[in-house]
């Protein structure tokens, strides 16, 4: 018997899964995206064995199986359990990404004595420590490892778990009991006397059992989208199709290209019926694709690329920054590990921290000192620097070193930071010129920048032999104080805010020394004479030390940091590594907001959002009223003045779809949603908003609800999108939220696909939505009428 013919008894109910599986494909999908039903089914029962690595002594045998519902993965052992099967399964959505090779830490320690190209590892969203494997055959690996990106990437993966499931008896019909079980997984509760109604409606042989055309007509009623109907006929002189005319008039009221080529475009990419297609029209079902692809999102697709000047000093820009990088959790126990620096870096981070402390045999350690963090060599941080560093963004990385080494353990830094990264290391000037301001993100492309403590020729002789006070890049500003007033700490003693980073007093090794070039890190003396401060000295900030800067003195405060980069630092009692909120640091023009990364919630929400824009490269140009030394704009303000266009936004929240269910334990649960609209800016800007709650219904929640905020300052803004599941006697749960800034938003009707609280897609989860912006009155279609209205004013 041939596998096809094998494949084809085991799932009797492929006639009716097709039938169901374009339906979602038409309520889910972008642009014609062919699946492979015969390549899903052949793989879904992927079985291989292999050895899970932990370290060179820990390698243990494991079957990896796909199990029936096409999602769960089962890492079986020969001694698995029950309860030991569900430790050891995984799904296939929560996978980020493969990578092959000997890459992570434990591979690293087997590499020479087995293939390359045998090794991969698994890594997963969120907290969960990735896998490492090691296949019996190169074939096998690369088998394994392109089933992972496949099923990551298919829809079909999403409901195929669930119709297998609801189909109880796997006879290919289902009856009003399996249906009502289906409903339910999917996060739909119907009414028993709407869902019987539907279903008798569709029972055209009236045994009581859908076949797979009636559950066909099923699911495309149950799927119908009664709010794009309404949008489609709103716009069709007929009701059954759009003429390219009336598409294009369409586009234009959307703010878009209303060109006819454009809307024809459209009409070919997106269009299902050949006959449709043939003829120039735009059906219903062709207007439902359109509207739910990618290409229809709130986020402004030409943003997607570096769009903005990057040709302006680097103290012009928001630079996504990272602080203990190396940490996996909290700053007390955790572990320490390069994959962090991977996941920032993917991320688009261009600041990574250091902190780095002697280690044994001479080498170099990085932990977060004093406590019980383990240690990861400072010569694999490099080394996954030197490899990852500019994956996601090819403008300059910096590393923010915290030292704390001995004179020869920081000479071992400096020869592996030459060695290892090689011509990407800066190690000199741009230019011989005197420096009047920071060199561009364009002309440092591609260059990784050291910032840390520079020996002064003129402080002191050069040398091992002498020494200079070296204090941690946090520390060292937290003592000089934000203000010349501040009477400076005793350096003898632990810092009050940050009791792990000891002040220790050292001597400073040239070798590294000389690698410090643009980032100087010196304590901050104050905010007078701007003008005359090297525009190559920077200082650190504790968050409490950025606010009250940003609140007694904001002006002198931006003008500052439109010359000169500063960078702020999480409080000492942060101790299970949370976040403060870094838009209060953004509105005072601070460049480098250095949250925990791997503390997920609304301060990496924001974050996230505010570098989404400029191809996500992890530098976004300030607006133009805080890059001058001139400049009079005051974050505290709430009269008027620089950088205030007031400006209206209205958001109409019409409906969501497909909400997943927060309690997965008990079957009857369903999602009650509730949508809040959050603006994060400048103080006077800072307000948010909530729909009513939809009982019942994560599936296709229907709200209407109108939103509207008054804007001061938009170009600071953040827009931020958050779904809660409503609940009477406690807190509500987090289910889905999507950040981006102002003036990234696109107007008209559109979808906002939600993010996980790790901030991974919650694809297929969507907000349907309508947006309108106006300034005194008059409406503002696109995002550059916008941006040249705010410079105007500006």
């Amino acid at each position: 018997m041939s596998q096809a013919v094998r494949k084809k008894k085991q799932f009797p109910c492929c006639n009716w899964f097709n039938s169901l599986l374009f339906c979602c494909l038409l309520a889910c999908s972008g642009p014609k995206r062919g699946i492979n039903l015969q390549i899903i089914m052949t793989e879904l029962h992927l079985s291989c064995n292999m050895v899970k690595v932990r370290s060179p002594r820990w390698q243990k045998s494991r079957n990896l199986r796909l199990l029936e519902d096409g999602l769960t993965v089962w890492c079986e052992s020969t001694k698995s359990s029950r309860k030991a099967k569900a430790q050891q399964t995984f799904a296939v959505t929560e996978v980020e990404c493969v990578r092959e090779g000997c890459q992570s830490e434990a591979l690293k320690r087997l590499s020479g004595s087995v293939p390359d190209n045998r090794c991969f590892t698994v890594v997963f969203r969120g907290a969960r420590k990735s896998l490492d494997l090691l296949c019996n055959c190169e074939e096998e690996a690369q088998r394994v490892h392109s089933s992972f990106g496949f099923y990551s990437l298919t829809l079909s993966t999403w409901i195929r778990g669930y119709l297998r499931r609801a189909d109880q008896n796997q006879d290919g019909k289902m009856s009003y009991d399996e249906v009502k079980r289906l409903l339910q997984m999917i996060n739909i509760d119907l009414s028993e006397q709407y869902a019987r109604c539907l279903f008798k409606r569709c029972d055209r042989s009236g045994d009581g059992r859908l076949d797979h055309v009636e559950i066909e007509e099923f699911c495309r009623e149950l799927l119908r989208r009664p709010e794009l109907d309404a949008v489609f006929r709103h716009y069709s002189s007929n009701g059954c199709v759009l003429s390219t005319a009336e598409l294009r008039d369409f586009l234009g009221d959307q703010g878009e290209d209303a060109s006819l080529d454009h809307a024809q475009s459209l009409i070919h990419t997106y269009e299902l019926n050949d006959w449709a297609q043939k003829n120039l029209f735009m059906t219903q079902n062709g207007f439902t694709m359109y509207m739910l692809s990618l290409e229809n999102n709130v986020f402004n697709p030409d943003h997607n690329r570096v769009y903005q000047d990057m040709s302006r000093p680097l103290a012009h820009y928001f630079i996504s920054s990272s602080h203990n990088t190396y940490l996996t959790k909290d700053q007390v126990t955790s572990a320490s590990s390069t994959e962090p620096y991977i996941r920032a870096l993917n991320q688009g981070c261009r600041c990574v921290e250091l902190d780095c402390w002697d280690g044994d045999k001479g080498e170099p350690v990085i932990y977060h000192g004093h406590t019980l963090t383990s240690k990861v060599p400072f010569k694999e941080v490099i080394e996954t620097i030197a490899q990852y560093g500019f994956k996601a963004s090819p403008y300059p990385l910096i590393l923010s070193l915290e030292n704390h080494c001995s004179v020869e353990q920081q000479a071992v830094m400096a020869r592996h930071l030459r060695t290892i990264l090689g011509n990407k290391l800066l190690t000199k000037p741009l230019s011989d010129k005197l420096l009047e301001d920071l060199p561009s993100p364009e002309e440092l492309k591609g260059r990784i920048l050291v910032k840390g403590k520079k020996h002064i020729p003129h402080l002191g002789q050069l040398g091992k032999t002498s020494s200079c006070a070296s204090f941690s890049s946090s520390s060292e500003d937290e003592l000089a104080g934000s203000n010349k007033n501040t009477p400076k700490k005793d350096p003898t003693k632990v810092s009050s805010t940050r009791p792990n980073k000891q002040i220790v007093s050292c001597k400073l090794s040239p070798e590294l020394s000389a690698l410090v070039v643009y980032c100087r890190s010196v304590p901050f003396r104050g905010l007078e004479n701007i003008s005359a401060k090297p525009p190559n000295e920077m200082s650190s900030f504790s968050e409490s030390e950025a606010l009250r800067l940003i609140k007694d003195s904001g002006k002198l405060f931006v003008r500052h940091n439109s010359k000169q980069l500063s960078r702020i630092y999480p409080s000492g009692q942060r101790l299970q590594s949370s976040n403060y909120d870094p838009q209060e640091m953004w509105n005072g023009g601070c460049q480098m907001v250095a949250l925990n990364f791997q503390t997920a919630g609304e301060q990496m929400d924001l974050n996230q959002g505010r570098f989404l824009p400029n191809g996500r490269c992890g530098y976004v140009l300030k607006p133009t009223f805080m890059c001058s030394t001139a400049s009079n704009f005051n974050p505290e303000n709430t009269g008027g003045g620089p950088g205030h266009v007031p400006t209206q936004l209205t958001i109409r929240i019409i409906s969501a779809q497909q909400l997943p269910k927060i309690n997965t334990e008990k079957a009857s649960s369903i999602v009650d949603p509730q949508v809040w609209v959050e603006i994060h800016g400048v103080a006077i800007d800072k307000t948010r908003g909530k729909t009513h709650r939809i009982d019942n219904n994560g599936f296709n929640p229907m709200w209407d609800c109108t939103l509207s905020f008054q804007l001061q300052v938009p170009e600071l803004a953040l827009v931020r999108f958050v779904v809660e599941d409503h609940d009477h006697t406690a807190k509500n749960d987090f289910v889905g939220q999507f950040t981006l800034p102002f003036t990234s938003l696109r107007t008209g009707y559109r979808h906002v696909h939600l993010l996980k609280a790790d901030g991974s897609s919650l694809s297929p989860a969507t907000l349907f939505i309508h947006i309108k912006v106006c300034r005194k009155g008059v409406p503002i279609k696109t995002v550059s009428e916008r941006l040249a209205v705010a410079k105007r004013m500006a």
